[in-house]
This record gives C-alpha cells, structure tokens and sequence, in this order.
C-alpha cells in the first residue's frame, strides 16, 4: 500500500472525511442547484464538478504540508 501522507491531514480524520464528503457534497450541491430554479441536467454537471474540489482540496493540503516538514529538513553543513 503507497504512503501518500493523507491519512496525517487534519490530525487522522481526513480519511473519513473525505469518504463522507464524496458521498454527500454532489447530494447537497445539487439539492442547492435544484432548489435554485436550475435545470436539472445542469444541476448534475456541478454536482459532478464538485467532486474534484475534495481531490484540489486534498492536493492544496498536501503540497502545503510537505512544504513545512521540508523546511525543517534544511540544515547547514
């Protein structure tokens, strides 16, 4: 199994987080879309492009965290 640090974001809660986000950030997008008057197919295209918000999300986190426990690598020799 790869290590990709994402199970140390947000002190180990991440994991279940982002499980529950995928489930239910589509439903209550397009609930939000629905209930505004939109049309139902586009409704369910920004359900659907709301998914890769999670995954930016996780890579923002990631980059950011990597970046700071590398910067404490950094030792003069």
């Amino acid at each position: 199994m790869f290590d990709d640090g994402s199970d140390e974001l947000f002190e180990g809660i991440w994991p279940f987080m982002k499980r529950a986000l995928l489930l239910l950030l589509p439903l209550w997008v397009y609930l939000i879309c629905w209930s505004a008057g939109l049309n139902l197919f586009l409704s369910a295209i920004i359900a659907g492009i709301s998914l890769s918000f999670i995954q930016v999300f996780e890579k923002i986190k990631l980059k950011r965290q990597l970046e700071s426990n590398s910067a404490g690598d950094n030792v003069i020799k």
